[in-house]
């Protein structure tokens, strides 16, 4: 039986293990199918509206790669300028509109919350690209995959977050998935960048081992998993506090010498000057790869919700 046909994928805490487990089951099925040059045409006949209301390169691409590949079509606006929303138009009647058009809808908005309210409205699956600073569950679900990938398991990895832990949507929704192993968490950030505390507060009642620090060389030479972000320029409201946080984590080949072998290196991207180029060729660097794995979890995620 298949627990998410039909569903709408808003949040990373959504999913149960086992759920979690088979997205993850049907990514590696269909990443050994490309491999191998099968066509697949699972999805033929059907058609996936992408809508973001924000930037995106790798997530809107691999999504509408995921569709093609899978045999189904796709149409997309790319940006809120080009859309209706730019007459006036409320999210929930364009989301109304739109699913007149398509049998499932891949939304990318500013506002949090978004997702949900286009849940709401819809009578097709709602799937959340990122809102705002809230959610990013398919990005989180690509990462699992890439952890798993690069490390050969998940349970017992020390998983360092580094960055706008405030503001990252990648890092609120990858928390909220690994706290369904056993991973134990350091959060790195400058204290006006701090994880939220709801997300803090609802990782130790699950048990699941915290710690927080503002020193990144803690982090390099302790982690299984670094999974650096950028400081997000669009979430300040005061450019004089972004340009005092900028800098704050750098990570550079000198850093790593300190790191494990083993070493992992991820990043949700784009990179601004949190990753220098020399860490590039380093074998734990890892972000590129993992931005490849998210045509494959996409793929599983369309198939399953619109099986």
């Amino acid at each position: 039986m298949n627990a998410l046909s039909g569903k709408d994928i808003l949040r990373a805490d959504q999913f149960t293990k086992p759920e979690i487990e088979r997205v993850l089951e049907v990514a590696a099925e269909y990443e050994r199918a490309l491999a191998a040059g099968e066509t697949l045409a699972i999805l033929r006949g059907r058609v996936l509206a992408t809508l973001f209301f924000e930037p995106s390169t790798r997530t809107r691409l691999s999504f509408e790669t995921a569709m093609l590949r899978l045999g189904g079509q796709v149409i997309s606006v790319a940006e809120a300028k080009s859309s209706s929303a730019a007459k006036g138009e409320s999210l929930a009647d364009t989301i109304r509109t739109v699913e007149g058009y398509a049998d499932a809808i891949v939304l990318r908005h500013p506002q949090i919350g978004a997702a949900e309210e286009a849940a709401k409205a819809a009578r097709v699956p709602i799937l959340n690209a990122g809102d705002g600073a809230g959610q990013h569950p398919t990005q989180s679900l690509l990462d699992l995959f890439t952890i798993r990938k690069e490390q050969g398991r998940i349970d017992g990895l020390k998983v360092a977050l580094v960055g706008d832990l405030k503001n990252g949507r990648t890092v609120h929704s990858l928390a909220a998935l690994l706290s369904n192993y056993g991973v134990s968490f350091l959060f790195v950030a400058p204290p006006a960048l701090r994880m939220p505390t709801a997300i803090l507060e609802r990782l130790r009642e699950k048990g699941v081992s915290v710690a927080e620090t503002d020193d990144l060389a803690e982090a390099v030479r302790t982690a299984d998993i670094l999974y650096m972000t950028r400081i997000q320029k669009e979430r300040f409201e005061d450019p004089a506090e972004y340009e005092r946080l900028k800098g704050a984590y750098i990570l550079d080949r000198a850093a790593l010498r300190a790191a494990k072998s083993s070493l992992t290196i991820l990043h949700p991207l784009p990179r601004v000057h949190e990753i220098a180029l020399d860490v590039d060729d380093h074998p734990g660097a890892a972000y590129f790869r993992q931005s490849a794995n998210g045509v494959p979890i996409r793929m599983a995620l369309l198939s399953l919700v619109l099986e």
